[in-house]
């Protein structure tokens, strides 16, 4: 089973000589919602939603998340209903006291793809998959630094002394990372069409993950520029009542 983006964190971490003064700073993309007026692009987080489901879903759940949000993301009602279906959920218990499996429902929250914990390190070599929820906004760089990870598997450069299993990263504190890299050319059929590059990909599912953990930001920036025309406004009038005032003193 692919082991997937923080898995392999929580190997790294674990490994040795983890200095980060050396870590690169992953390059500022242009995301569409960056900026004041910044909105986020739902067909760039429909495909990043793919990405996770094809690849991250494997390990990582999103327990903040629930299928009924994806109608942000631009899906229908019915296409929601669908993406839901493809998920098993725990429930329970039923009449004869017993918890049992059953197809995800709007209403679930994405479920972990491991019923405990120690079967999660059972299958990820000792690491434990974290929850990809609000990684966007734990992980300093946020996006940038989730799309430099997944492009950032290089050959370590000479006289690196890379670890037994482990895999060299530019961005990765510390260089070693144990997750191989996760993401590969047409690893992923876009429904749109769009050519699943590895740099795609990345940026798909960053973007994603970023909504993931801000959903509220366009709603935040539209009341912010709201609240911003009303201080403009409030600031004109105190200003035009202090000039009357005076004026009548003077």
């Amino acid at each position: 089973m692919m082991r997937t983006i923080l898995a392999a964190m929580a190997i790294g971490f674990a490994a040795p000589a983890l200095a980060a003064g050396d870590t690169a700073t992953p390059p500022a993309q242009k995301w569409s919602f960056n900026g004041p007026f910044g909105t986020y692009d739902r067909a760039e987080l429909q495909r990043g939603y793919q990405v996770y489901k094809e690849v991250c879903a494997a390990c990582h759940a999103m327990k903040y998340v629930a299928f009924r949000n994806l109608r942000d993301v631009g899906f229908s009602e019915a296409e929601v209903k669908a993406l839901a279906a493809t998920f098993e959920v725990n429930d329970g218990p039923n009449d004869q006291g017993e918890m049992f499996k059953r197809p995800g429902l709007p209403s679930d929250k994405f479920p972990s793809p491991f019923p405990n914990e120690k079967a999660a390190r059972a299958s990820n070599g000792g690491a434990y998959p974290l929850d990809l929820s609000l990684i966007a906004k734990a992980r300093a760089h946020g996006p940038d630094y989730i799309r430099a990870l997944l492009t950032g598997y290089k050959d370590a450069p000479a006289g690196f002394t890379l670890g037994e299993g482990l895999n060299y990263n530019e961005y990765f504190a510390g260089h070693q990372i144990a997750m191989p890299q996760p993401l590969n050319a047409d690893q992923v059929t876009y429904a749109d069409g769009t050519k699943a590059s590895v740099e795609q990909m990345a940026h798909d599912v960053s973007s994603f993950l970023m909504w993931a953990a801000e959903p509220k930001l366009e709603d935040r920036k539209r009341m912010g520029f709201k609240v911003m025309i009303f201080l403009v406004v409030l600031t004109g009038l105190f200003f035009a009542a202090k000039k009357r005032i005076w004026a009548k003193l003077h």
